[in-house]
């Protein structure tokens, strides 16, 4: 990933909660048909002694060949996107004197790499279920749980997934988000994203307002 430092997010509490809070992560492996992708909700947990930057847990279909055909001999990447929103050159106080300054786009994005390790224990995936159930059914006014479910019922489930494990060895975050514009220029920016927002409620528009407004010039 091309990374300029003024744009480098290192703060590992950062990183994990954009993670945290956009766990659908792009994997991509290499197989012997080149590279291959799948799109899979990840948890993030803490740094171990051989993955210095987190773990990354899922499952997946044990239909998915992925788990048979990934190449060992390269570390996987996992790809997850935060906030992320056009930047319309409007908001630039330049363009009212010059009019030297063009369109941009703001992001924020967590690239992962570490080796996949495939995970056949039905304790281990049962676990990840229920911790995995347990986060996204809190929002609800009545939580779904595993054992809502029969037994047997969820014991079939079981061996329909596998479980994959990957020990973070390399974390990189890219925060785009106007850090090389003046003040003023990051100013105006948050205040158009706000503006979105109001006319018509944008996640990205207000997350994105939110990363501008909290980076400093210097970042």
């Amino acid at each position: 990933m091309y990374l300029p430092a003024h744009f480098a997010e290192e703060r590992l509490d950062v990183l994990h909660q954009l993670i945290h809070n956009h766990p659908l992560g792009t994997l991509v492996t290499l197989d012997a048909g080149g590279l291959n992708a799948n799109h899979i909700p990840f948890e993030i947990a803490a740094p171990e002694p051989d993955a210095p930057y987190g773990v990354l847990r899922a499952h997946i279909a044990r239909s998915n060949s992925l788990w048979k055909t990934a190449s060992t001999d390269v570390d996987a990447l996992v790809v997850f996107q935060g906030a992320q929103h056009y930047i319309s050159p409007g908001w630039y106080e330049e363009k009212q004197i010059s009019g030297k300054v063009v369109p941009t786009y703001n992001y924020a994005t967590v690239h992962a790499h570490g080796p996949l390790r495939i995970i056949d224990d039905s304790a281990w995936l049962l676990a990840l279920l229920q911790r995995l159930t347990n986060r996204h059914e809190a929002i609800q006014q009545a939580p779904w749980q595993v054992t809502d479910a029969p037994a047997d019922y969820i014991d079939k489930m079981l061996g329909a997934i596998i479980g994959i494990e990957i020990p973070v060895t390399r974390l990189m975050g890219k925060w785009k988000v106007s850090q090389n514009r003046p003040q003023a220029d990051r100013l105006k920016v948050t205040q158009g994203l706000a503006e979105l927002d109001r006319r018509s409620p944008d996640s990205n528009a207000a997350g994105m307002a939110r990363l501008v407004a909290g980076n400093s010039a210097d970042k």
